[in-house]
């Protein structure tokens, strides 16, 4: 491998640990766009750059979500009756997101994504106070939530923490149990969406070599290699910081990175 792409690839794991960790994000929001560069740079952008960044990126949450849940899990920060409840609308709409995603013109799905980094920060940075809590909805609708979450997740990639986090808080989860719990929700997101973009990539002309369907696993491994230990040293800095400061950083990045996006 280039090595020059293999620090990049080691770095970007080590960014997206570490953040999957200290906020419950599965990462996806910094490897998709670091994984869109990297593929430039190493000549495999062609048609399916973005189905393969948004693919490999599931297949590495699976990992990094796994660490990240079971350290917040092993401090009492994981909600498993919401987890248990989530998980099958989850799972079913993560597969049914990931089969649409197949189907999406490289370039829309490129600037879909970009278009949610943009909206995720800016509502990051302009709701800094607390919202009114409400009690969790009733079991259909949270069902329904969680297809919507799930199918949103897989179709860009990211483990579901942007949309899980602030959905838990609102509903009167504490702040640290929601990141934990977004951990492991994160999981079966990533699961099946990874398993969603293998069989809707299967056989398409155009992939480098050492795919899996979408997924490109040179990348997946060497991000996993940095991403599994970063997230295990965030989820134990996550009950010990402040994040407040930390969210309105990350909120800038996605800003930022949206409108590069959009413009590249």
């Amino acid at each position: 491998m280039d090595p020059i792409a293999l620090v990049a690839f080691l770095a970007t794991g080590a960014l997206a640990g570490l953040l999957a960790g200290l906020l419950g994000i599965g990462g996806g929001a910094i490897i998709v766009p670091a994984l869109i560069g990297i593929f430039g740079y190493l000549h495999l952008d062609g048609l399916w750059a973005p189905h393969q960044a948004v693919a490999t990126s599931l297949a590495t949450i699976i990992a990094t979500g796994s660490v990240s849940a079971y350290s917040h899990h092993r401090r009492g920060a994981v909600d498993w009756p919401i987890v248990r409840l989530l998980g099958t609308a989850l799972l079913i709409g993560a597969g049914l997101g990931a089969l649409a995603g197949g189907e999406i013109a490289p370039i829309w799905l490129q600037r879909l994504f970009a278009l949610f980094l943009f909206y995720s920060g800016a509502r990051m940075l302009l709701r800094s106070g607390q919202a009114p809590q409400q009690p969790l909805p009733p079991r259909p609708r949270l069902l329904g939530a969680g297809i919507g979450f799930g199918a949103l997740s897989a179709l860009l990639g990211v483990g579901g923490g942007i949309l899980v986090v602030p959905f838990l808080a609102r509903h009167g989860v504490a702040l640290r149990r929601a990141v934990g719990t977004a951990s492991a929700c994160g999981v079966p997101i990533a699961a099946a969406g990874s398993l969603g973009f293998v069989l809707s990539g299967w056989g398409r002309a155009g992939l480098p070599p050492h795919s899996l369907g979408f997924v490109y696993w040179p990348a997946a491994l060497a991000i996993i290699a940095t991403s599994m230990p970063l997230a295990h040293l965030g989820a134990r800095l996550a009950h010990r910081l402040p994040t407040a400061a930390l969210k309105r950083v990350f909120a800038l990045l996605l800003v930022v990175v949206g409108i590069g996006l959009l413009r590249g």
